[in-house]
Parts: C-alpha cells; structure tokens; sequence
C-alpha cells in the first residue's frame, strides 16, 4: 500500500465524482412529468423507460459496488468457490423471463408498485403484503450498507481519511459527504437519477474491466504464471482452520454448497425491491423481455472480473481485510491516473444500487405500511413526500450501521438479507401463475422460513464470528453442507403446499382476487389502469 494520499487517483475520482452528482441533481428534469408528485413519477421514473435506459439501470443495480469488491474478494479468499455468482447470473434470466414480463402488465393494469401491492391485490391480505414489505425492506437495509463499504474501501486505499488513529469524524468526513451528496440528489430527483447515472457507472466498469484483463496479466507474466501462483497459495494450510486456503476447483465435499448457493441465489435475486422497482420503471412488457435477453452479457463480465481475485494473490497483495484486495490490485498495477478510472467505476457502482434501492424501500414503507395501515386516504402527493423522506431514513440507517459495525459483520447481515427475500418467492412468483395457495399457507409459510433460516444462519460460527458467520449449513436429512436460504425455502412450500389443501378443504375464506387472466398479458397501450371490480364480478384468478 503506498504511503500517504494518492493525489493523481484521488483528483479524478473527484472528478467523475463531480460529474456524476451534477448528471444527479440534473435528471430531475429529464423527461420531467407535468404532475411529479406521485410514486409513478419519482419512484418509478414515470414508467416511461425504453430497452437502453433499463438495461443500464438493471445493469447498475444488479452489478453493484459490492459485486465489484466482493466477488474478486471470494476468489482472494477461498479460490473457486467464489465464483458460485457467475452460475446463479445464468441461471436467473431464463427464470425472470417466465415472470417479470407478467409482473409488468398486471403492475400496469392496476397501477401497482411494489410486489407487495400485487401480493394485497392477489391474495386479498394486507396481512401477507405487510409481511412481503417488511420482508424486503429488512433485506435491501444490509445491501445498502454494503455499497457505502464499497467507497470505503476504495477510500481507504487512497489513503483518504487518515490512519486508525484518526479521529473518527476527519476518518469518516470522505463517506459522510458521500452520503449527503446521494441523499439529496435521490430526494430532489427520484429514479432518474440513477437512471441517468448508470450510463457513467457502467461504462466506467466496462473500460476498467477490460483494460485489467489485458494489462494486469501482462504485468504479471500471463495467465499461465497467474493460475500457477493462485494454486500454490490456496494449497497453503490456513492455520485458523487447519485446512488449504482454498482450491482452484471446489473439491467434491463443496459441491453441493456451490450448486445450493447458485441456484438460491438465482430464485433470489428479482425478490429483491430494487429488481422490481428497475423493472416496473419499463414502458412495456416488451422491454422487459429483451432486457432479459441482452442483460447476460454482464455475466460475462462477471466472470473477467472474478479473475482479478486470482490476480490479486498473483501480484502478491497483501490485506487484513478481503474487501481492500482488489482496490488495492488496482493502485499497485495501474498508473495512478488509470487507478483512480478503476476508484470511481467502484465508487459509482455503490451509488447506483444504493440510490434505487433506497427509493425502493421507500416506496414499500410507503404504499404497503404508510398507506395501508396508518393514512389509507394519502394522497398521491403526500405518498410522494413521504417516501422521499423515509428514502433518506433507510440511508442513515445503513450510513449509521456501516459506521458501527465491523465491516464483516454487513457481509453476513446481506447473506441473511438473500435467505430472507427468498422467502417471499412462493407468494410473488407463485401468484403470478396461479391463484391455487391460499393466503394464510403463503403467510405460514414465509413465517417457518424466515424463522428457520434466521436460526440457522445465527448459529453459523465463522473463525472471526461466532453467530452469522456465513450462509451455509448441513442440510437435514441429507447430511451435505448446502444454501441455508434454499432449505428455508423448501421448507416454505412444503407448509405452504400442505396447509393449502388443509385450508381448501375447511373451505377458509380466500379473499378478493381483483386481478384478471387478461391482465398478466396486457402491453402499455392495451388498456390505463383498471378500477377494481366488484366482489361478485371479480376475476378468481386463473
């Protein structure tokens, strides 16, 4: 690590840091509405984005700062285990392409938007959309959390911020401003900002990839040299475990690990608030189809990216802290103008995610807690304000966890953030096919796989923590280590499944369906937004 600030790398992460808050503050009157007092409006963009502008927000909110640091991270640590994220970003576009485009239309047609609207609408239960609420905006709160230590470490690396023994207010002055620059141009301009901001983002990215894939192996002799290096270091005994580092190739014993991991991952990753939100930003079913068509080519970049990890131990870079090892790899090789290019790719690829999925959370507060349980009569004017102000509390409360935790500690919280949204795939996913499970077998079912895996993760050890240390566990009844969040969600569609038959055939009340066979496949210009129908002409779903 160089001594001191890196004041060439720091000049232009400032730079692109300056530009981009402006394009912030600037997209609030980019394709600005005549009324922008409304969830539609700031929260949704308007509903108005074509195929380019939602493939580079999706893009910008799935590949985020913490994808940028982490998994090249799991490769420095623990070797090809890491790279269970290029499988699961696979699998998961065929899977979103089964459903997003009915969520799009039904969202459409009756102005919904959260999942958790189209859950109350579904199902007829405010009781099951408050627990699908609650459920996302405890999941998105780590993740948020996790962007900001993505600027963290990449501050940290340029030396800004002082020492350890700096006091804690000129330690933390760089990600406070950060902060308060992303929170006021969140608030002023809703999802357009990110909108407008991830063209920036992902191009920055592109180019750092790219040019690292080339230049780093170069510097370091080639590819041959790089794996040659990797697989003598993971073949070291780590002495807080007594076994290899990590290995090249997951052995047999990790097998089931790495396909649980994947395959939940994958079910998971559009349960999540910002994924929606991005999507319902389209103006047609259409755009969502191609998106999911086009938008594997960021797997593609995830996996040049994981191979930095490999590079980093190749380039001998050594850190306490997993997370500093790729900025690190990058002040060490790159000259420091390009380095502070690959600082501010990472830098903006936290604010971002960080902005929609703070928005995102906002908007699930406000639709399907605020205005279901505490102001039914808001106004679409005062759900706007509302959710503006919760976007900012959702904020400082990551700003206020990073700051107080142990940067671990927010790894692990996101890991149980992924086994709890997966929860609520049988109600979202589920619904979206059939209206067969009943509403109360959806709730108890959610409630024993949020109740399972929250118990099961706490009592994961990891050599640095004694409870939460990681999201993997000996599955019952099979006796292999796999996903936590994948057994959790076997055991909620069994219960779901069970009950459901139980409660048909005690002829339970079911509630409204107010969605109709018609409206899952409905394009922008087939029809507004519907009114809701009356019980005895309401759709029974389909």
């Amino acid at each position: 690590m160089k001594d001191g600030v890196n004041g060439v790398a720091l000049g232009v992460f400032i730079f692109f840091f300056l530009a981009v808050t402006v394009m912030g503050f600037l997209a609030a009157r980019w394709r600005k509405a005549d009324n922008e007092h409304s969830l539609d409006e700031w929260g949704l963009g308007g509903r108005s984005f074509g195929t380019w502008v939602t493939w580079f927000l999706l893009g910008g909110d799935l590949y985020t700062a913490y994808t940028f640091v982490a998994v090249p991270a799991a490769i420095y640590a623990a070797g090809a285990a890491g790279f269970f994220a290029v499988p699961y970003t696979i699998l998961v576009y065929p899977l979103i392409f089964t459903f997003l485009p009915r969520l799009w239309s039904v969202s459409h047609r009756h102005g919904y938007v959260t999942t958790s609207d189209f859950v109350r609408g579904r199902f007829g239960s405010k009781g099951l959309s408050l627990a699908v609420a609650l459920t996302g905006i405890l999941a998105t709160m780590p993740y948020i959390a996790l962007q900001l230590v993505g600027i963290q470490a990449v501050l940290d690396v340029m030396g800004v911020g002082g020492g350890e023994n700096t006091n804690w207010f000129v330690k933390d002055l760089p990600l406070l401003i950060a902060f308060g620059v992303l929170a006021a141009y969140t608030y002023s301009s809703g999802l357009r900002a990110p909108a407008l901001i991830a063209f920036v983002k992902d191009a920055l990215i592109y180019i750092v990839i790219a040019v690292a894939i080339i230049y780093i192996p170069i510097k370091l002799g080639g590819f041959d040299d790089v794996f040659a290096k990797a697989s003598a270091a993971f073949s070291q005994v780590n002495p807080a475990t007594g076994k290899p580092r990590g290995a090249l190739v997951p052995p047999e014993a990790g097998q089931w690990t790495y396909a649980t991991l994947a395959l939940g991952s994958a079910l998971a990753l559009f349960m999540y608030p910002h994924s929606i939100t991005a999507t319902l930003s389209s103006r047609s079913r259409e755009v969502i189809r191609r998106n999911t068509t086009i938008l594997p080519l960021y797997s593609l970049m995830l996996g040049l990216l994981a191979l930095l990890g490999f590079m980093a131990i190749a380039a001998g870079v050594k850190v306490t802290n997993g997370q500093l090892a790729i900025p690190q790899l990058f002040e060490d090789m790159f000259p420091d103008w390009f380095a502070g290019v690959a600082f501010a790719a990472i830098g903006i690829g936290a604010l971002v995610p960080a902005a929609i999925m703070s928005i995102a959370a906002a908007n699930l507060f406000t639709r399907n807690i605020y205005k279901d349980f505490i102001k039914p009569d808001a106004t679409p004017k005062q759900e706007a304000q509302v959710s503006k102000v919760v976007s900012l509390l959702v904020k400082v409360g990551a700003l206020v966890f990073v700051l107080t935790m142990d940067k671990t500690v927010a790894i692990n919280f996101q890991l149980l953030g992924g086994i709890w949204i997966l929860q609520t795939f049988p109600a979202l996913v589920g619904g979206l096919f059939t209206r067969w499970f009943h509403r109360w077998a959806l709730l108890a079912g959610w409630a024993v796989g949020m109740v399972y895996g929250t118990f099961a993760a706490y009592g994961v050890a990891s050599p640095t923590q004694k409870h939460f240390g990681g999201s993997a566990k000996e599955i019952p009844g099979i006796g292999e280590i796999g996903y936590i969040g994948l057994t959790a969600f076997v055991l909620n569609v069994v219960v779901t499944v069970v009950l459901t038959f139980v409660l048909k055939a005690v002829k339970a009340p079911e509630g409204l369906d107010e969605t109709r066979p018609e409206d899952y496949t409905a394009d922008a210009g087939d029809a507004g937004v519907q009114v809701e129908l009356p019980p005895a002409t309401a759709g029974a779903g389909h």
